[in-house]
């Protein structure tokens, strides 16, 4: 009696525990079923999101910005915000000059990733960018870092962050200018400097003499002495000959003799000297154990210069050197930190009155003079003033700078940037009479560390040179002109420089700089992108003619696109198929009220209703793949696989054909139903 009540009990306690299991177990099925669905779609939208950035890839390796843009962003709608990506994003709005946008991706990518992760290539792009925008505290912060990150990058040496927004500019080589530089076969590894030519000799100062022992306690090599050298010059090469001493008496002595200038007429020269004392031949030195430098002058007498005469404008307790003539030879420009001046050193004038009588000195003034050093000035042939300064926006240290301060006394002086400037002393410019307008040579010293030691002598042979890169737009199909076609210049690391139309006569002209590689490439609508390579030389004014031919996109109310193939026996869309597919994209958007309808055809290798499926498959992909891409759905009127049933050629059910036979078999249509 007592048991009885217990089974119902214990009944209903199994049932609702089988009940309960059964619920369990259901449940399980629908959240693994879920979770079965949620892996499937994560692994298809990664597929598709991989697949994007493949063809985005693709698009950006063929300077294709625009549409490379458009995927990536796609792609980074999509959740892929990797660094690939994002870079990518950077570099097609940086290599289309879109500054604003190309900092913000490179800002994007450094603020996810941090500086220890990314190519410091695109920290430098960024810093680009930034200045761009004349945000240059920031672009100074990231240069910053930049420079910890390449301490031996060349783009950095001398880097000076307070002229952030000019760096660039004159770490740049001289812009249409082909300019090589030549350090001089004679350098030392001791201190060799300021050239100066005159009558086949070209005159220098070294400190090259070991033979006298004693040694300059600044520097511990041996005191500077003057030295001259022969040079032979015909239309290709330079040739010197081994130098020596200066013909001369008593212009060398056993302390420094450097920096000299010669009238035009050659028997005058001024050089610089330590003050020696005229008694006993030692140096002399002020009140605070400082000796200075003097000015003075020698005749050619014969073939030697004798006759040194001391200028009267020297002093005990200030330094005067550096001398050059102006071009008529009624100017002596020199250097002097005497009393009075604006900086360290500044840069004087008198006018020379005949005898040993001179004006007394001018200072020129702070359109030249800082509050720095300003040293070695020169006046070339057409009345240039070229001169080193630390005071002026440089690139580090002394740079060389030109003025027209003789023509124009408000004229600023410009830096002449690379290569002749570098994060180093740059100084004692000279140039040389130009042989012809587009091109000058000369000379100039520096201490930067591909010398041979101290301060070396390098020469220059500068040629103005500038190319012409010019062409007609051809229809490939009918080989008519074509207007209105995009033609852009991009260069070697894929930046867009130049962007024209071509005009009436359906040509395009472009100015190039010499020894370099250009990439042109011409769009137009409804039209396949031509694209040619084109490499100048350094020959200047040279034409080279690159014509382009864009093949039409619609014929005989098709879309006629490049074959779109698919891997054996499948029907998903490759990225090569992708690419050309974005054709059909491209015009469908220029005609939004165009329709299409789409045919496949297979070769007649396989089973012929298998090769009929195959082909709807692919038909049916490739409209889901223009429709992805933002076309409206009823735009494509059908999709329709045809198998082998409409074959080209011969190439039926057992026929022996080659590889490329079949291949015109395997294709795709894209009829145009309404325009």
């Amino acid at each position: 009696m007592m048991k009885r009540p217990l089974l119902p009990e214990l009944n209903n306690t199994m049932i609702n525990y089988t009940r309960m299991f059964h619920v369990t177990i259901e449940n399980n099925k629908k959240t693994h079923m879920k979770s079965k669905f949620l892996i499937l779609l994560f692994v298809l939208s990664s597929t598709i999101m991989i697949a994007q950035e493949k063809l985005a890839d693709k698009f950006f390796s063929n300077f294709g910005y625009i549409k490379a843009t458009e995927l990536y962003e796609e792609v980074l709608k999509k959740g892929d915000t990797s660094l690939h990506v994002l870079t990518r994003l950077g570099d097609c709005y940086y290599n289309n000059s879109k500054s604003e946008k190309a900092a913000y991706w490179y800002g994007k990518a450094l603020e996810k990733y941090g500086d220890d992760d990314i190519n410091p290539e695109y920290i430098y792009k960024h810093i680009q960018s930034l200045r761009s925008l004349g945000h240059y505290d920031e672009a100074d912060t990231w240069m910053k870092t930049f420079m910890e990150i390449q301490n031996n990058d060349s783009r950095i040496k001398g880097y000076n962050p307070e002229n952030i927004a000019k760096y660039n500019e004159l770490a740049s080589t001289e812009k249409n200018k082909v300019v090589k530089l030549h350090n001089l076969p004679f350098n030392t590894k001791y201190s060799d400097f300021g050239a100066f030519v005159h009558d086949g000799q070209l005159y220098f100062a070294s400190a090259r003499n070991t033979d006298d022992k004693k040694l300059y306690s600044w520097n511990q090599e041996p005191f500077l002495d003057i030295y001259q050298v022969k040079v032979d010059k015909d239309v290709d090469t330079v040739t010197y000959g081994t130098p020596d001493f200066i013909t001369a008496e008593k212009v060398n002595t056993d302390f420094h003799e450097a920096s000299i200038a010669i009238t035009n007429d050659g028997n005058t020269m001024y050089f610089t000297r330590d003050n020696v004392s005229k008694s006993n031949k030692k140096v002399k030195y002020d009140k605070k154990g400082t000796t200075h430098l003097k000015l003075y002058k020698a005749t050619l007498v014969g073939e030697q210069w004798t006759n040194i005469v001391e200028l009267p404008f020297n002093d005990e307790v200030f330094s005067t050197g550096h001398p050059t003539l102006s071009p008529d030879n009624k100017q002596l420009y020199f250097v002097s930190d005497r009393e009075g001046g604006i900086g360290n050193t500044d840069i004087y004038v008198v006018d020379i009155e005949g005898g040993n009588q001179y004006s007394e000195p001018r200072n020129l003034g702070e359109t030249i003079n800082t509050e720095g050093r300003e040293m070695f000035p020169f006046v070339a042939k057409d009345s240039t003033f070229y001169f080193s300064s630390d005071g002026h926006l440089n690139l580090g240290f002394l740079d060389i700078f030109k003025s027209n301060l003789l023509k124009d006394d408000t004229a600023e002086p410009e830096n002449l940037g690379a290569p002749y400037n570098s994060g180093y002393d740059d100084f004692a410019y000279f140039k040389n009479t130009s042989e012809a307008e587009n091109e000058h040579t000369g000379y100039f010293s520096s201490n930067r560390p591909d010398g041979q030691g101290g301060d070396d002598i390098y020469s220059f042979d500068a040629s103005v040179c500038i190319q012409m890169i010019k062409g007609i737009a051809r229809n490939l199909n009918t080989n008519e002109i074509l207007t209105g076609v995009t033609v852009k210049l991009i260069n070697e690391v894929g930046k867009v420089i130049a962007e024209v139309e071509t005009n009436d006569e359906g040509s395009y002209e472009f100015t190039a700089d010499c020894n370099s590689t250009y990439t042109v490439i011409g769009s137009k609508e409804d039209y396949k992108d031509d694209q040619k390579k084109v490499t100048t030389d350094n020959e200047h004014e040279k034409l080279t003619e690159a014509d382009l031919y864009l093949e039409p996109l619609i014929s005989n109310s098709q879309i006629v696109i490049n074959p779109i193939f698919f891997d054996f026996d499948k029907s998903n869309i490759r990225t090569d198929a992708q690419y050309e597919l974005e054709n059909i994209v491209d015009v469908m958007r220029a005609h939004p009220n165009m329709v299409i309808k789409i045919e496949s055809h297979t070769d007649s290798r396989g089973r012929d209703k298998y090769n009929e499926k195959l082909s709807d498959r692919r038909a049916k992909s490739t409209m889901e793949y223009i429709i992805s891409r933002g076309i409206a759905r009823e735009r494509i009127e059908s999709a329709i696989g045809y198998g082998e049933y409409q074959l080209l050629n011969k190439c039926s059910n057992g026929v022996k054909c080659t590889e490329e036979e079949h291949q015109l078999n395997r294709r795709s249509y894209f009829y145009i139903l309404k325009e």
